[in-house]
């Protein structure tokens, strides 16, 4: 689309932006609350609510928290939550056996949040890193990440939250031919209707540190994700991963980080047309939080205006640590 303006002063554009109303009338994009997916921590315990230092205003919470935390979420509105298990080392082994376990802490708070707030989306994470004692999202032999026996074993741990009862199926992890897999698998155990969010172009980036400290992988992993995450320099090969995991059956699709990413979220939107969403990661949050806490920026100001680019730039929704925050802002 080319615009058509014509020469000043017939054409003053500042005209459509001297009031509320004016601004409101023509504004190209809208957030709203149903944008919103709410990632949640969970870990072993009862009543505990425990803070994520490098992460301010975020919990790791027990079970019967996170049932507290999802009704919290459904009566603001928001339509569905995230949860990332944590584990400490003692927690972890070689064979990440946990991973697929129908009572490990995901596992159980899917089935206690489906008891008491049945209308709320549970999404779940696919990987191995959170109950792998290396901290990687794969096996590891002989040094090397392994592509093809993690794949066996994401299966299983999807097929166990979908049992449990997860609506949407998040595969984090990058390896090759995991969506494929996991859709087979489903449709083979009847559960058709459970959708795969894929994380199709999550890159190896640097603003994951403050989520690695929250799930307890920042003790246990050993190198680096270079050799399955994406190359932050690389665009096109985006567009060939959301093209395979389409093709290989993932409903929606997802670009990990967000906003030094959105250049990415336009180009697959533009491309595919697909459902695309964003994570707003937990370095993303915790600079926001930090730089609102010394004063330095108007928080509020700052998460909406951030929140605001994710569907400038094209996405259908986006994971934040701020949902809960931005849904209170949004139905004033």
């Amino acid at each position: 689309m080319k615009p058509t303006v014509a020469p000043f002063p017939a054409a003053r554009l500042r005209r459509t932006r001297q009031s509320a109303s004016l601004r409101g009338l023509v504004r190209e994009t809208a957030l709203s609350v149903e944008d919103l997916i709410w990632p949640i921590f969970v870990r072993t315990g009862n009543g505990i609510e425990e803070p994520v230092p490098s992460m301010p205003g975020v919990l790791r919470r027990s079970v019967d928290k996170v049932v507290v935390a999802a009704r919290e979420a459904a009566d603001l509105g928001i339509p569905a939550i995230c949860l990332f298990p944590y584990t400490g080392l003692e927690e972890r082994t070689e064979d990440c056996a946990g991973a697929w376990d129908p009572d490990n802490h995901t596992n159980r708070a899917i089935r206690a949040i489906k008891a008491e707030v049945p209308e709320i989306a549970i999404m779940t994470d696919v990987a191995l890193d959170t109950y792998n004692i290396n901290g990687h999202d794969g096996f590891v032999v002989d040094g090397e990440i392994v592509n093809d026996p993690t794949v066996e074993a994401l299966v299983k741990m999807a097929l166990a939250q979908a049992e449990a009862g997860a609506d949407i199926i998040g595969p984090s992890d990058m390896m090759d031919g995991r969506i494929g897999a996991i859709r087979a698998a489903l449709e083979h155990a009847g559960h058709q209707n459970v959708m795969i969010l894929s994380y199709a172009a999550k890159y190896a980036s640097a603003f994951y540190g403050p989520f690695r400290d929250a799930v307890g992988a920042s003790a246990a992993l050993s190198g680096d994700k270079k050799t399955y995450q994406m190359d932050p320099a690389n665009s096109d090969e985006a567009l060939r991963l959301i093209e395979r995991d389409l093709n290989e059956g993932a409903d929606m699709v997802m670009v990990k980080p967000g906003l030094p990413y959105l250049d990415i979220c336009r180009r697959i939107k533009d491309s595919f047309g697909a459902p695309t969403f964003a994570y707003q990661v937990s370095g993303e949050y915790a600079m926001i939080r930090a730089a609102q806490e010394n004063g330095w920026i108007d928080g509020e100001r700052v998460m909406m205006e951030s929140l605001m680019a994710f569907k400038r730039a094209g996405c259908n929704g986006v994971l934040t640590y701020f949902a809960p925050d931005a849904a209170r802002l949004l139905s004033t």
